[in-house]
């Protein structure tokens, strides 16, 4: 006699792995386009940190503007990655990515003059953080949106201490306490936006849509990636006594 529970338990364990390979496959598209973001960011910033001229032209009000560039984008580029093409999507992640890469080759060439140790040590500790952040968010059943509000003020008041201390206070001691503070709370967001994006996932999604939802949170993962690693290689520096 067929049992009719073990057909149904049947289906529904298939259909579970079926799902859980394909949140598998979307996840690991973030990943991959992300890392292939730090990587081309790093390529950037190295190629910037080798020609004195470019550190120079970099380094005088061409910064602030991209700076202005990269919060720009960092605000229009998710509605363009989940609205327009994936071609569009893309051209936003790797111009995104790009200004990163130009605004930290002055950084890569100061921190090289002093200790050519100094910029991997901090891309290691960085990936280990991110790497623990991340897995926690994407195992953890608890939810995490809650905390996105907090940590949405909590940056933007960062950022605004950031430049009080850039243009006004001058502090090292302050810098110090900035950084930490950028560490802890990026940190929290790599955890919450990686849950995030697991949640976007759906398997009905086409393959469009899919992609562009992998870029989109590649975006997001790779800027809570480049922010922790500047502030942990200016951690680095501060405690050396640079």
């Amino acid at each position: 006699m067929v049992n009719p529970n073990r057909s149904y338990m049947t289906r529904s364990q298939a259909e579970v792995a079926q799902l859980d390979e394909g949140l598998r496959s979307y996840m690991l598209r973030v990943y991959n386009y992300m890392s292939l973001g730090v990587a081309f960011t790093g390529a950037i910033a190295m190629l910037v940190a080798m020609n004195p001229a470019m550190v120079q032209a970099l380094s005088g009000g061409l910064f602030w503007v991209l700076f202005i560039g990269i919060l720009g984008l960092g605000w229009f580029a998710p509605k363009v990655m989940m609205t327009k093409s994936v071609g569009a999507a893309q051209a936003c992640f790797w111009a995104y990515a790009a200004l990163w890469g130009a605004l930290m080759g002055p950084m890569f060439y100061a921190y090289l003059a002093v200790d050519p140790m100094l910029i991997p040590q901090a891309f290691f500790i960085t990936a280990g953080t991110f790497a623990g952040m991340s897995l926690l968010g994407y195992t953890t059943k608890k939810n995490l949106a809650p905390m996105g509000a907090f940590l949405a003020m909590a940056t933007i008041g960062l950022l605004i201490a950031l430049l009080v201390n850039v243009f006004f206070i001058q502090s090292l001691g302050f810098e110090l306490f900035l950084s930490i503070g950028v560490v802890l709370v990026f940190s929290g967001l790599t955890a919450y936006e990686t849950q995030q994006i697991k949640n976007m996932y759906y398997e009905t999604d086409g393959a469009e849509v899919q992609t562009r939802k992998s870029i989109f949170g590649a975006f997001m993962l790779y800027g809570a990636f480049v922010v922790m690693f500047i502030h942990i290689l200016n951690l680095l520096a501060i405690l050396r006594g640079e």
